[in-house]
């Protein structure tokens, strides 16, 4: 921004010197600038064509917004233009977006942020009748602690009192201390998603491992970024299990092919197969991602979310307990679980 508005300076300096100039100039200067418009219009040709945009952009399928869900938008414009059709209602079920399916957003969570978005109501008389006082509280606590508020810029990594949070709730959850430097805040567990890929891939020949079924999220990113994704199965028949058999399998023939694999994706608890990983099962993941020196990329973001007997447990928490030297990156999500806050970002 800084370097935008010094442009902008300089140029309303250049333009108030040059300003002196005659009308007879100006008049002749507009001519030409006509003249040349109309000579360009002919030489101007289409550049944003599917033959000369950014062929990742191309290769990058994500069939959770693809052509089902423009089919399902078209039949809802219909339905709103009062056309008549075998059914009066369509619920979009091709992502995580529990709001948009009737569930109510959590109210405690409304009032902070209203009063965060409007902070002179906190101190209002009629705030004590319209807000409980913990929610009040809270706010305060945040409007203190964020210069200039909502509508400002955070620092980079994202605002420390909600890193201080985050790193609570971690360390209550594993058991292990967590520390507020190593938590950088998104625009959503996608977008973390995304840099940790962008950082490993630096060429056409990296490759990043992800589990078959998979989120179309992985696919689509290492596409993007020019990369390589390296297909690994889950193991149906013990409830979708990672097997290393398999891993190795598939580390091997993407090597042999030419991939400099430098890291592996796992989706736990799974999407779209719901299933949560065993605390051996990740020790053996770890590991394997230790011989092969491979970066874990853990999307954990439906840890709230658990069907099945078997207990979520964190790659962080086995990793620390392992003292295991691997790379990690873990990603969890406020829009995901019993939040629903998909909208909200930033």
């Amino acid at each position: 921004l800084r370097g935008r508005a010094n442009c902008c300076v300089s140029r309303c300096d250049q333009s108030l010197s040059g300003f002196v100039a005659t009308r007879e100039a100006s008049h002749s200067c507009l001519r030409g600038a006509f003249r040349r418009s109309r000579e360009t219009q002919h030489r101007t040709m289409v550049q944003l064509t599917a033959g000369t945009i950014n062929p990742k952009v191309l290769d990058a399928q994500y069939a959770v917004r693809g052509a089902l869900v423009l089919r399902a938008m078209q039949h809802q414009r219909a339905l709103e233009q009062g056309s008549k059709l075998p059914f009066d209602e369509i619920f979009f079920c091709n992502i995580g977006n529990p709001h948009q399916l009737h569930q109510k957003p959590i109210t405690y969570f409304r009032q902070v942020l209203s009063l965060m978005d409007y902070p002179e109501m906190a101190d209002h008389p009629a705030a004590k009748e319209i807000y409980p006082a913990d929610a009040i509280k809270r706010a305060k606590s945040f409007i203190e602690k964020v210069p200039g508020g909502t509508g400002a810029y955070s620092e980079s990594q994202g605002i420390e009192l909600v890193r201080a949070h985050v790193a609570e709730f971690i360390s209550k959850r594993d058991g292990v201390k967590a520390s507020p430097d190593d938590i950088f805040l998104t625009d959503g567990a996608s977008q973390g998603v995304a840099v940790s890929t962008n950082l490993l891939i630096r060429n056409e020949l990296d490759g990043v491992m992800i589990p078959i079924p998979q989120y179309p999220l992985y696919s689509a990113t290492i596409s993007l970024c020019g990369g390589r994704a390296v297909g690994y199965y889950l193991n149906e028949e013990k409830g979708w299990s990672m097997d290393v058999s398999e891993l190795k399998s598939a580390l091997q023939n993407a090597r042999a092919e030419g991939t400099n694999v430098r890291g592996l994706a796992i989706i736990n608890p799974g999407n779209p197969t719901g299933q949560c990983l065993t605390a051996e099962n990740i020790r053996d993941v770890v590991k394997f991602c230790e011989e092969e020196n491979l970066v874990i990329l853990a999307d954990e973001v439906y840890q709230a979310n658990v069907y099945g007997e078997i207990p979520f447990t964190s790659f962080r928490k086995v990793v620390t307990e392992m003292r295991s030297n691997v790379e990690l990156f873990s990603f969890h999500s406020v829009s995901k679980g019993m939040v629903g806050e998909c909208g909200r970002r930033g």
